[in-house]
């Protein structure tokens, strides 16, 4: 009987270990905003937020190149935004190589 009780004990405790780890994490981020997180994360990699813009304002270019006619443009608008994709996209993968080798220092 005591062997069973073992066993189930065992199963329990790895049920509840990803809630007293949330409830840690949760517990030191409680005080931060978002907004704050926001700008913490835009100053860590600030590549990412130009990406992004680029991506829009090439976009939005392009969408209304578009509706105006100017067909050659419109192509062009849509090349460079998949360009500013592409930097978005390699701007967030070394952000997150760079936090990595930061939080193993």
């Amino acid at each position: 009987m005591s062997g069973m009780q073992s066993e189930s004990q065992s199963e329990k405790e790895p049920e509840f270990d990803w809630l007293q780890l949330r409830t840690e994490i949760d517990s030191q981020h409680s005080d931060v905003s978002a907004q704050d997180k926001l700008l913490r994360k835009v100053k860590e990699n600030p590549l990412v937020p130009i990406g992004c813009l680029a991506t829009f304002g090439a976009l939005s270019y392009g969408l209304w190149s578009f509706r105006k006619g100017r067909h050659q443009m419109s192509q062009y608008m849509m090349r460079l935004r998949i360009a500013a994709q592409g930097f978005t996209i390699v701007a967030m993968m070394v952000g997150i190589a760079a936090s990595a080798t930061r939080s193993k220092e």
